[in-house]
């Protein structure tokens, strides 16, 4: 099994937001809760076309939950649609099409081949109004990403339109199967 990567251009974008919100002091101390990998990793030069470790990532995103929102995960969702929103609307506007919530989940493998390497996406079922997509390559300490995949399903479905929108995470990346599920359910607007 090949280790799980992220994109630079998503590790950029994310690292963006975390210095605009936190200040560049809420930053260094963001840093220095990481691991000397990490560490040097996240004080380097990080380039949008590369491939970075997931694990690195994941742990960034902790350290970044523990430093500015007392641990509490779940603000990873609305931070993650801020910044899916930001790419949705700008260099990957061409995935998602206004009043078109099946477009977007027609193409969410393709979205997400540009985002992580190793990490294997499907589209398990379809309806008009729901659907259930299935993760695998990911591994459990990677399980902050399920916040993130929430916001990110979230705020695509938004995008195009979709009304009511409801995600959830009905096998958890941390629950150590080989594969995480993802509900989402919405109404035509």
């Amino acid at each position: 099994m090949t280790n799980p990567s992220i994109k630079g251009s998503a590790v950029l974008d994310t690292v963006r937001v975390v210095k605009a919100r936190a200040g560049e002091d809420g930053f260094r101390r963001i840093l220095d809760a990481l691991d000397p990998e990490g560490r040097s990793l996240f004080q380097g030069a990080i380039l949008s076309t590369e491939w970075y470790p997931l694990d690195a990532f994941a742990g960034f995103l902790g350290a970044n939950i523990r430093e500015t929102a007392g641990g509490d995960e779940r603000v990873l969702v609305e931070r993650s649609a801020a910044v899916v929103e930001n790419q949705l609307r700008g260099i990957y506007r061409l995935f998602v099409r206004l009043g078109s919530p099946d477009f977007v989940l027609r193409r969410v493998s393709i979205i997400h081949s540009n985002f992580f390497k190793g990490v294997d996406i499907q589209r398990m079922s379809y309806a008009p109004g729901r659907a259930v997509i299935r993760y695998s390559g990911f591994r459990p300490q990677h399980r902050l990403l399920d916040y993130v995949l929430i916001g990110f399903y979230r705020k695509a479905l938004e995008i195009s339109g979709a009304g009511d929108v409801q995600v959830s995470m009905t096998t958890s990346i941390g629950e150590s199967r080989g594969y995480a599920e993802l509900e989402a359910i919405w109404t035509a607007r």
